[in-house]
């Protein structure tokens, strides 16, 4: 049986891959790579579908996210990355638990500049993963917008 931080959200014929190890050596990834101390517990992860992100992570606009925190506890992953066992998909997981590492430390503010900056960390330290871990260079795109001046 599955620990009970790590479920779909979905109806139990949706089967969980990430087992509690390997979340256990992204999350270590994820410390290490930071300055941010070691939870007492990892985050909740959920498996959705991309309509999940268009609703709640986009702001109801089409998107290609394909993971999200919700400053809540809980690390959403599109369903379509449940059976992959990439690098990319191991990236992914330890930028969402940046953020998550991010909303513990108390460090960022809720406006629209620290986001940014959140999003920049999380980004750059997603590519220090994939360099460190994998020996491989990571070209990936930020897709931030950036904050409007009123």
């Amino acid at each position: 049986m599955l620990p009970a931080r790590l479920r779909t959200g979905a109806p139990a014929a949706a089967l969980l891959t990430m087992d509690a190890a390997t979340l256990a050596v992204l999350l270590g990834w994820a410390v290490h790579l930071s300055s941010y101390s070691r939870p007492e517990h990892p985050p909740t992860v959920e498996f959705r579908p991309q309509a999940f992100f268009v609703d709640n992570a986009c702001g109801g606009r089409r998107c290609r996210a394909l993971g999200w925190y919700n400053d809540s506890g809980i690390v959403y992953l599109d369903e379509r990355v449940r059976d992959k066992d990439s690098v990319f998909v191991r990236s992914l997981v330890v930028h969402e638990l940046v953020h998550y590492l991010q909303d513990l430390s108390g460090r960022f503010g809720p406006d629209c500049e620290d986001q940014v900056k959140r999003e920049n960390e999380a980004y750059a330290l997603q590519r220090s993963y994939v360099a460190e871990a994998h020996g491989q260079a990571a070209f990936i795109r930020v897709t931030h917008r950036g904050c409007r001046k009123a």
